[in-house]
């Protein structure tokens, strides 16, 4: 049996696949979008709590601004479980960097890392400079040091690992079929109770267009990786969607600048990649349901 897939409606930008449940969130947009207080996103989990079933499907969430909402989506299912659970993560970003004002959507990673539930974090796709020696310093080190954490990335130099001896952590490749053979042949060999994360910024523009630069991966290589995880796969959420925004607050507007965000759109491109994107969500959401089955 399929499990219903969850549509959090925080920007309307997903489109509402076949049979899913919608959750109007919408009121959550401006507290949550781009980074929040740890007390609002334990707030947002509260109030989960009162809208979700028991079990369910692939969970949407609209922009990667959203993606810091996987946490506590892992957190629930981590602490109802006795097994480890492993978390992949298809990102063109490592969402492991600092930020002091609470949880974002880039630093995310080190708390789902650090939970005592989850045996590894795999970060899939990354072809940003965010794990080049520019930005090496902005790196959460603690998960990568304690064997809890690797990167997957394409065309990135990452030789300053090296001098923190952390090359076990790192896997670099030349272009994005190389890496999906490596990824889908460890995913393989270590089977293990998995929740898959996408945001779409993983994917070439070719594929979809999302509000931040993007990477290389193509839609078949992802599938790939998802048929990989059949029979392993226990839970998933899907962000990378495109939605137009201006922050009420000048401080996230300042920060959002500073991240190159793509938040202004004109509303005829702006419709084009929305429904690009939906059609994506749905052939997506179909596919994972497969991965999740409890047949």
């Amino acid at each position: 049996m399929h499990k219903q897939p969850i549509v959090l409606d925080l920007d309307g930008s997903t489109g509402v696949p076949d049979g899913a449940l919608h959750v109007p969130l919408q009121d959550w947009q401006e507290r949550l979008r781009f980074g929040c207080r740890r007390s609002v996103l334990d707030a947002f989990d509260r109030y989960l709590d009162t809208q979700l079933p028991a079990e369910y499907g692939p969970v949407l969430m609209g922009s990667g601004d959203f993606h810091h909402l996987s946490l506590p989506l892992v957190k629930r299912l981590a602490e109802k479980r006795q097994r480890p659970l492993r978390l992949v993560v298809i990102d063109n970003h490592p969402d492991n960097m600092r930020y002091l004002f609470g949880v974002h959507c880039g630093s995310w990673v080190r708390r789902v890392a650090m939970l005592p539930q989850v045996s590894h974090v795999h970060v899939v796709g990354i072809t940003s400079s965010d794990i080049g020696s520019g930005h090496a310093w902005e790196n959460y080190l603690t998960p990568l040091l304690a064997g809890k954490l690797s990167y997957w990335s394409v065309g990135v130099d990452t030789s300053w690992s090296r001098f923190l001896r952390l090359n076990r952590a790192f896997h670099n490749f030349d272009n994005a079929a190389t890496l999906t053979d490596a990824v889908c042949a460890m995913l393989a060999e270590n089977k293990e109770d998995t929740y898959l994360s996408i945001d779409k910024d993983a994917f070439s523009p070719d594929v979809v267009r999302t509000n931040w630069d993007q990477g290389q991966l193509l839609e078949e290589q992802l599938m790939r990786m998802i048929a990989t995880l059949d029979g392993q796969m226990i839970a998933s959420d899907i962000t990378g969607d495109v939605s137009e925004y201006r922050h009420a607050s000048a401080w996230k507007r300042w920060l959002s600048a500073g991240d190159e965000q793509t938040l202004a759109i004109p509303p005829a491109t702006l419709q084009a990649w929305q429904l690009d994107q939906q059609a994506l969500n749905q052939r997506l959401v179909t596919r994972l349901q497969q991965a999740m089955s409890t047949d």
